[in-house]
């Protein structure tokens, strides 16, 4: 986030405005301030033009909004069609020549009704004073951004890159309330694992896993981009507000990176628990099954026996045979019953 500026920027823009741009604002001494986008054109054509950004619609109307907006052609080409692969969506983090930025990242929000995590799209490039953004997904980031810009306070001294940082403070806010609805949820998800008679709570540990992977994906620019940036001021050997100011933003991204994955780790111990439980259940499912078993074994084998009808068998024609019989059976049953009920087979 340093200090210059791209030489060479345009002075003459052609072209009307065009319906995908859905806000501009200027920067004055009130801070920033919504302004027609029809006349913003009119506005930076001045000699003393002021810091202006412009959102569009669509990542897709990011260069087009660049152009009108007087940006040189070199850098819109580099930055948003010249970036790590053929998808504009791809998340990435460029430094521009002469100090611009330029960066994609995924937007985060979280649903506790569903506990469904939902990304959209963030991009943003900065080229000396002018700010092009663009919002897919419907998060709403715009306005965590707008919010953090009139807390001027809390951003660095650098005023031409304030959208670019309130951005960045507004991912990472996101990123931390996103952490925060999923702690709940894993709670509540622990709660469910460990009380008895609920459903069968694996699938719903793994869908809570999945959208933790997904808001990991998520912050995998931010977390390459800040290192970058905070490298950049090392070099320039100062201790500014603006490194002060990053540091405590990877810091706090550190943060909830690390949250997040013992979260994940939670959920996978919640989920062995819960296996390894379903394992007992089901040995001591098999141990009782195996125990009835034997019980009923015993006067099966008695009356098997007895069943087969030889002519020449004891006791066949003895008068005490067939309650003796069945004295034998129930007592060697309730022997083996007893034996079982102290080893807690049963």
């Amino acid at each position: 986030m340093g200090d210059g500026g791209v030489a060479g920027r345009a002075t003459g823009r052609t072209g009307q405005h065009n319906a995908s741009v859905e806000s501009a604002w200027v920067q004055g001494g009130d801070g920033w301030t919504a302004t027609p986008p029809d006349g913003l054109l009119a506005l930076l054509a001045a000699p003393e033009p002021p810091a202006a950004w412009v959102h569009v619609d669509s990542v897709d109307h990011l260069a087009e909004a660049a152009r009108q907006a007087g940006l040189p052609e070199s850098v819109v080409r580099r930055a948003v069609e010249g970036g790590l692969s053929d998808d504009p969506r791809h998340p990435q983090v460029r430094k521009l020549p002469g100090g611009g930025q330029y960066l994609v990242s995924p937007t985060l929000a979280y649903d506790g009704r569903t506990r469904d995590v939902t990304t959209g799209l963030w991009a943003a490039l900065v080229v000396d004073d002018v700010t092009i953004t663009a919002e897919e997904g419907g998060t709403g980031l715009l306005d965590d951004v707008l919010e953090h810009l009139a807390d001027a306070e809390r951003l660095p001294q650098d005023s031409t890159h304030q959208v670019f940082a309130a951005a960045l403070m507004a991912l990472v806010h996101r990123a931390s309330a996103v952490e925060v609805g999923i702690g709940e949820a894993v709670a509540d998800v622990e709660q469910q694992v460990f009380t008895p008679g609920t459903p069968d709570p694996a699938e719903v540990v793994y869908d809570l896993k999945r959208e933790i992977a997904e808001a990991r994906r998520a912050l995998v620019p931010l977390l390459a981009v800040l290192p970058e940036l905070i490298s950049e001021e090392e070099d320039a050997r100062r201790e500014t507000r603006t490194m002060r100011w990053l540091r405590r933003l990877d810091t706090a991204l550190g943060k909830v990176d690390r949250h997040l994955d013992g979260h994940d780790a939670l959920l996978g111990d919640m989920l062995s628990v819960h296996l390894s439980r379903v394992s007992v259940r089901q040995n001591e499912d098999m141990r009782k099954i195996s125990a009835w078993a034997a019980i009923i074994a015993v006067p099966t084998l008695v009356a098997g026996i007895y069943g087969m009808n030889f002519d020449h068998m004891p006791e066949l024609h003895w008068l005490a045979g067939y309650p003796l019989a069945l004295v034998l059976m129930a007592g060697a049953a309730t022997v083996l019953f007893r034996l079982f009920k102290r080893s807690r087979w049963l």
